[in-house]
């Protein structure tokens, strides 16, 4: 067990370091809180958040009605899993969930595992390189790739796409609504070249099927119909980055919390049978979303607070996950822990389809560097990169120093 250092480190930023005070302090005095600045509420103690989470009938995922119109941005809505609500969630989800199940996902097993050797591979004789354009972002990438059925031969748009969409958390002391116009203003052109390029791949797995999902869904009908041009592109595209993110964010959060804990690595080396609690703690204390956002269908009381209908709330996924109620000592960094109810990948109908994709190549990926390397270090003299804490928690570079075994 590794309790967490006084004072910002290069691992541990500042700005990380007063997101936990903030969080600590809202559950233990204000659990439920509206937020003057950008006038919505917060949640932040575990219970509420499971609670919100649990509740699509109440609080909806569905915030089309708050984003200003655009032709373009409208349509994201028709495939995306992340805002639709029951009926429509369900039968969508279930049209790829079978794709995402813990025995589908083993089966990729042998693929994960020579993928990763094959980026490490390049890495031979290189004793500094950035974890995650080495190995964090391009391994998922190319994996989720290949089951959607593009080339991942494009990571590098698609990094562009997810820089774009993934970090645009509005201002922190503007009005939610205000700021949505600029939000939609900012990724439009994002959307119109990445609607652009899934349309492409539709139209042809249309003309010439393949084992894919893009060709499953092509042939696919929901309540007698077949799924839109729309649908499919949309469906896959957010698919696509939600297919990386979380394994991207899962592989550099674990490298920057070992790094503040030889101990644990020291306990991996000893016994590999700890690496899926460690990736489970890891994802307690830095989920890879900070907090998911919800609309009120009702008014609704949380912890003796009415909140009423039609306003937008915030579930704390990165509060929720260190409630002392919940987890006894929760800055403690402890691979034995329980950590079961850990909301590191959502909670309810919406929790992460990737999951047991995203485990299993970080279970992967970390047993392949304790193999390889004798010593892994993360270098920040060659400078660590942050999202903003309050929309991602990873890091965009994780520069290391290994030394092979």
């Amino acid at each position: 067990m590794t309790t967490l250092r006084n004072g910002p480190t290069p691992t541990e930023p500042v700005e990380m370091l007063d997101l936990w005070t903030r969080l600590a302090r809202h559950r233990a005095d204000e659990p439920v809180v509206f937020n003057e600045s950008i006038q919505a509420w917060e949640a932040f103690r575990h219970g509420d958040v499971t609670r919100i989470l649990s509740d699509p009938a109440t609080f909806s995922s569905d915030m089309s009605a708050l984003v200003p119109s655009d032709p373009d941005i409208d349509k994201i809505a028709k495939g995306n899993l992340i805002s639709i609500d029951p009926p429509m969630h369900r039968q969508m989800r279930g049209l790829v969930s079978k794709a995402f199940t813990p025995k589908f996902v083993a089966e990729l097993a042998p693929r994960i595992t020579e993928v990763t050797a094959e980026l490490l591979d390049g890495l031979a004789g290189r004793e500094r390189f950035d974890l995650v354009s080495e190995l964090s972002y391009p391994l998922p990438v190319i994996v989720i790739s290949e089951m959607i059925g593009i080339p991942s031969s494009d990571r590098e748009t698609f990094q562009r796409w997810a820089d774009v969409l993934l970090n645009n958390e509005p201002p922190a002391d503007e009005p939610l609504l205000d700021a949505l116009g600029d939000q939609v203003n900012a990724i439009a052109p994002t959307v119109r070249e990445m609607g652009a390029y899934m349309l492409e791949h539709v139209k042809r797995r249309r003309e010439h099927p393949t084992d894919d999902l893009v060709s499953a869904l092509v042939g696919t009908q929901v309540d007698g119909r077949w799924l839109d041009d729309d649908e499919i592109v949309w469906f896959t595209a957010l698919l696509l980055l939600a297919g990386h993110i979380t394994t991207t964010a899962l592989l550099s959060n674990t490298l920057l919390c070992l790094d503040a804990a030889p101990r644990v690595v020291a306990d991996l080396r000893a016994d590999r049978a700890l690496v899926p609690g460690m990736l489970e703690e890891v994802l307690r204390m830095r989920p890879p979303f900070t907090k998911l956002a919800r609309l009120t269908t009702r008014d609704v009381e949380l912890s003796g607070t009415t909140i009423p209908e039609g306003q937008v709330v915030f579930a704390w996924l990165a509060s929720a996950n260190r409630d002392e109620s919940v987890f006894a000592h929760p800055e403690v960094f402890d691979p034995r822990r329980e950590s079961s109810r850990q909301a590191g990948f959502g909670h309810g109908i919406h929790f992460c389809l990737g999951a047991p994709l995203a485990r299993l190549e970080a279970k992967i990926a970390v047993n392949m560097l304790l193999d390889r390397y004798a010593d892994i270090r993360v270098a920040p003299e060659d400078g660590i990169e942050f999202f903003d804490v309050h929309a991602l928690l990873g890091a965009k570079s994780v520069p290391v120093l290994v030394r092979p075994s």
